[in-house]
């Protein structure tokens, strides 16, 4: 079993094709692209983080089939753009604002947000976030799990780790 991170789905959201540019002809393709590009990491008994905005605008029975059509145990990290259908769906195993977690013997501090200071961060604890869409500025132990900055698909830690020491050159 495989943890995973992600963020910034916007599921049923238009305003992503025209904000952050999303590469998809319309909300059908984009959304299905999402969809199939999540699926192709995850299989059913890997965990899922999902750091916030989620979907915003499908009714409450189309959230329930996005959440079903994807694979593994998801758990929901509130953002800014999760309404009532996505907060009441029952295929979460959790719902928090906020949480601390262990994957492979790293803590990790989880958050929609990118914080300046979280609990422990000078004893080694990461920050994960979504929420910026892979615009801000990379600050020490601490990452964006966002779809825009990782082609559109959940990430492990470990590739988050390796992507950003191979572009910081380390």
């Amino acid at each position: 079993m495989t943890t995973y991170f992600t963020s910034d789905t916007h599921f049923g959201d238009p305003r992503v094709l025209r904000i952050d540019r999303r590469p998809f002809p319309d909300l059908a393709t984009h959304d299905a692209a999402l969809v199939e590009a999540w699926n192709a990491v995850v299989e059913p008994d890997d965990t899922v983080w999902h750091l916030g905005d989620f979907a915003l605008g499908p009714p409450p029975e189309r959230v329930r089939a996005l959440l079903k059509d994807l694979r593994g145990h998801k758990h929901l990290i509130v953002g800014n753009n999760d309404g009532p259908a996505t907060l009441s769906a029952p295929d979460w195993e959790s719902v928090a604002h906020y949480a601390e977690i262990d994957v492979e013997g790293q803590h990790l501090v989880l958050c929609h947000y990118a914080f300046r200071t979280w609990n422990r961060m000078g004893r080694g604890v990461l920050n994960l976030h979504g929420h910026s869409h892979g615009k801000l500025k990379p600050a020490t132990r601490q990452y964006d799990v966002g779809v825009d900055a990782w082609e559109f698909r959940p990430v492990t830690l470990e590739t988050i780790r390796s992507t950003r020491r191979r572009r910081a050159g380390t």
